[in-house]
């Protein structure tokens, strides 16, 4: 058998994929992780909301198609679920948690304003993981809650995240500063010849552009996440469904790009 005709074998087409893939593999890794999966569905969630507003917009006849489903309900269909799985996802979320308020204690940041905060931002976590669990279960009528105090439940879970999303821009806003610190004293070191033979100001340099890269990402994700816990807090908000969409489906991108670059 030639050459040519092995790379023409339907039965060997993997092949062609070449010795090694490293984007194949990269995307395994990403896809493999719990925030990986997460993400993409939570990609999937908003931006279906984005769809749905726009098929009901351009072509309202999509809505009912005689008897048959039609294919927004089709698309809801399919979020629903995917909503439901993030949350059911999220089961283990506070063992992480729990980790990382320990972690912070024996690795503080750089000043006693971020640890603070930081503390703060934990607590409203470790309160806010335990709610949207019992949330979930009442929804699913696993345990015997009424409506009524399932919906005060998911309410008050989501406004401790809203803690937690005002208290990152106080986090943010506190890293931004202690970077500036780190980068003004560097360039003056720099400047003035003060670099010491181990040292690498190049190097330094870079992990504080990393760093500030790092914390403009976070405070995109930031941003979409806002009006969604503002939303989600309120008893009664006239905050549009489209809109939902629309922050949800921005953070959503931003949070792809980071766990994609975690996974590389």
């Amino acid at each position: 058998m030639t050459k040519k005709q092995e790379t023409l074998n339907p039965l060997a087409i993997a092949k062609l994929l070449g010795p090694s893939n490293p984007k194949l593999d990269h995307l395994i890794r990403f896809l493999n992780s719990v925030r990986g999966t997460d993400k993409v569905l939570m990609f999937i969630q908003y931006w279906s909301k984005v769809i749905i507003w726009f098929l009901q917009r351009r072509s309202p006849a999509l809505q009912a198609v005689g008897k048959g489903v039609s294919l927004i309900q089709r698309i809801k269909n399919f979020s629903g679920p995917v909503s439901d799985f993030r949350i059911l996802l999220r089961y283990y979320g506070l063992l992480p948690m729990v980790q990382y308020m320990n972690y912070i204690e024996y690795n503080p940041p750089q000043s006693k304003l971020a640890l603070t905060i930081e503390r703060l931002q934990n607590w409203s976590n470790i309160i806010y993981y335990p709610l949207e669990h019992i949330y979930w279960l009442g929804c699913h009528q696993v345990i015997p809650i009424s409506q009524e105090k399932t919906d005060k439940i998911g309410m008050w879970s989501c406004r401790f995240w809203a803690a937690y999303v005002v208290l990152e821009y106080g986090r943010l806003f506190e890293q931004h500063r202690c970077l500036k610190e780190k980068e003004t004293s560097l360039l003056k070191r720099i400047k003035s010849g003060d670099i010491g033979v181990k040292e690498d100001p190049e190097a330094e340099m870079g992990e504080i552009k990393a760093e500030r890269t790092t914390m403009i990402i976070n405070a995109c994700i930031n941003t979409g996440y806002l009006p969604l816990t503002v939303h989600w807090s309120l008893e009664r908000s006239s905050f549009p469904d489209v809109l939902v969409g629309v922050f949800g489906g921005f953070a959503s991108v931003f949070q792809i790009y980071s766990a994609w670059k975690a996974t590389a």
